[in-house]
């Protein structure tokens, strides 16, 4: 049987822009210069997911980070990479920070020190966990005071190495529809991209950026009862996964209660029942509930910081 593949769509929310003019700032994608700084594995999957589907080339992507020997992978895929935030900086119009948390402060400053210039215009995209849009504006404006920056706060997924990612976004007042739309188009090709109220980011984002690892775990677990049943292993893991994927398209196909779905797989006194009291002795629902709390209360401390 062949394996189900997920399609990806842009997703429009009651709080997306209003579709206006794709004017030439949208339709001249390919001319824009992308840079990342911070090449870390959220700032991979991103990019992996831009070149997979085409929409960018690897050629006119930068990306800086400390150690340049650990950026191989990003000069195997074709774009440029320096030690200089500054350089990503001015050569860039649309620039991703993917560093952590901590580490923003002197990431900016660096900007300031190995920049030939400051006095630009560019667009920041933040992928920085619980940091607020205003908090971003006041780091930038305090190091950068010469830059004309709007800023875009995003929550990807490392799904979309793989083209099934999710990336909420959110901009501020300042950004025009033709970037929230440069955005979209960037990274539709490998997630469902949805514009969302800055006050969901952190807890919308522990559901998706955090949830594919819980949800790791609820495969290796699946794979490993099988295995203690007899089952090969590579057998049983690759056939928990292919279930959670067509348990997903279920949901999203037949728009349909998950607690419904559930019960129609429930036959009395059947197999499913037996094992869905052992999820609920386990308290699984409750764990499930408990952990995206607490990512989500660490995302807001995160923020903080």
């Amino acid at each position: 049987m062949a394996l189900i593949q997920i399609k990806n769509t842009t997703t429009t929310s009651k709080y997306n822009y209003e579709p206006a003019d794709q004017g030439s700032d949208y339709l001249n994608t390919m001319e824009l210069n992308l840079g990342f700084i911070g090449g870390g594995n959220m700032s991979t999957a991103i990019v992996k997911g831009i070149i997979k589907s085409g929409v960018h080339p690897a050629s006119k992507i930068w990306v800086a980070g400390p150690h340049i020997e650990n950026l191989k992978h990003w000069s195997d895929m074709g774009t440029n990479v320096t030690s200089e935030n500054g350089v990503v900086f001015d050569n860039c119009d649309m620039i991703f920070l993917g560093v952590k948390v901590n580490k923003l402060q002197s990431a900016i400053q660096d900007i300031k020190l190995t920049a030939k210039s400051t006095a630009k215009e560019v667009l920041f995209v933040s992928m920085l966990a619980g940091v607020q849009i205003k908090d971003l504006h006041e780091t930038i404006n305090s190091h950068l005071p010469g830059v004309k920056a709007s800023v875009i706060r995003i929550m990807p997924n490392t799904p979309m190495t793989v083209g099934a990612g999710i990336c909420l976004y959110t901009p501020d007042h300042t950004v025009m529809q033709s970037k929230c739309l440069i955005l979209e188009k960037l990274v539709s090709g490998s997630a469902l991209c949805e514009k969302v109220p800055e006050e969901y980011m952190d807890s919308l984002g522990a559901l998706t950026a955090c949830g594919p690892a819980y949800m790791y775990v609820v495969i290796e677990a699946l794979a490993d009862g099988a295995v203690k049943q007899g089952v090969p292993r590579a057998m049983a893991m690759r056939h928990a996964a292919q279930m959670v994927v067509g348990s997903g398209h279920m949901v999203l196909q037949s728009g349909k209660h998950p607690g419904l779905l559930k019960d129609e797989v429930c036959s009395p006194g059947g197999s499913t029942i037996c094992g869905i009291t052992a999820l609920e002795n386990g308290k699984l629902r409750a764990t499930l509930i408990n952990a995206l709390e607490l990512s989500t209360i660490r995302n807001k401390e995160l923020g903080k910081k």
